[in-house]
């Protein structure tokens, strides 16, 4: 079987990834450093524990495996934090990507399928986003996302790095068997932070912001079913198998949901209240952001089937109550 460098593989994502790829055929090796990611959710392929600023490590774990490809989703990601500690961020995301796609050039491992965000395209209000949008993002992580694929095109014209790149929307949901799911330590995700309100795990989920240029007043964003998404991946793997060439992709359903309507839905799904409290605007955040891309679709033959928010609440809902990860 191929092996496949899963950075991440032990996160929300990457344990998806994971999955998928396994069954689809390839052997995910996991590399991860377990800082926000768990070794619970290691349940597809070998893990090797490490960070990616360590490259004499990423150099042994090359030489091991001599995987096929990297499947690059290590990043910290939150908004709020990356505005009150970018340094954390040009660092792990900026610093950590290099390091490692110097690895892979020198392992000779020249196909990468990233993991991108729609935070690079910043605050475009009422502009469906394609992938040909004016990248102006208005917080660190963003910016640091955005370095990484300047840097991905920079070792594509030197070293010949082959790459996918896919800029998620709002990621939700869960694995339908219920075997991994979406846990963070302190949790920032709109529909687990509900979840947990619902199961009287927090006194009440706060809404950030009711004064957006928006309907009912709360942000708007559009939501990917994970397993939907991840499966982009694997079809990204395939373009490149292809040799394709390299490519940008928006991962999203171009169908956007308020706070206010995703709050409703939950109520719904759970038959039960969900404690809310108002709270003022987060710094970082921007009102809408929907995908306006129809090119995964077309290109790569993906399907968002999974993405109504019934069912992303639905399987989330069910791994909730199926008990979460241990360190």
């Amino acid at each position: 079987m191929t092996n496949v460098l899963v950075t991440g593989g032990a996160g929300y994502i990457g344990s998806h990834a994971c999955k998928a790829l396994s069954r689809a055929g390839y052997t995910p090796v996991t590399y991860d450093n377990l800082s926000t990611g768990w070794e619970d959710a290691v349940r597809f392929g070998p893990f090797e524990r490490g960070c990616l600023t360590d490259r004499a490590r990423l150099d042994q774990i090359f030489a091991a495996y001599q995987p096929q490809a990297v499947m690059h989703f290590a990043a910290l990601s939150q908004v709020g934090e990356s505005m009150r500690a970018p340094e954390l961020y040009w660092h792990n995301n900026v610093a950590g990507s290099l390091s490692l796609m110097q690895a892979a050039v020198a392992a000779g491992c020249l196909d990468v399928v990233f993991s991108s965000t729609c935070a690079t395209y910043g605050d475009q209000d009422n502009v469906l986003l394609d992938e040909g949008c004016a990248q102006h993002p208005i917080n660190a992580y963003g910016a640091s996302k955005r370095a990484i694929e300047d840097m991905l095109r920079d070792f594509e014209a030197a070293y010949g790095l082959r790459h996918v790149i896919f800029r998620y929307f709002n990621v939700a949901g869960a694995d339908p068997e219920a075997e991994i799911g979406e846990f963070h330590q302190p949790e920032t995700h709109l529909i687990p932070l509900m979840l947990d309100a619902i199961d009287g795990k927090r006194n009440a989920l706060t809404i950030f912001g009711t004064d957006y240029d928006t309907p009912d007043g709360t942000c708007i964003r559009d939501y990917v079913h994970v397993c939907d998404l991840v499966q982009a991946h694997v079809l990204g793997l395939n373009w490149l198998e292809e040799r394709r060439g390299s490519r940008v992709f928006n991962l999203g359903t171009g169908t956007g949901f308020s706070v206010r309507e995703v709050i409703e839905q939950s109520a719904a799904v759970t038959n039960r209240v969900v404690p809310i409290v108002e709270g003022p605007r987060r710094p970082g955040d921007c009102a809408r952001l929907v995908s306006g891309s129809t090119r995964a679709t077309v290109e790569l033959g993906w399907q968002a089937s999974r993405s109504t928010l019934a069912q992303m609440i639905g399987d989330a809902w069910r791994w909730h109550q199926s008990g979460h990860y241990t360190k």
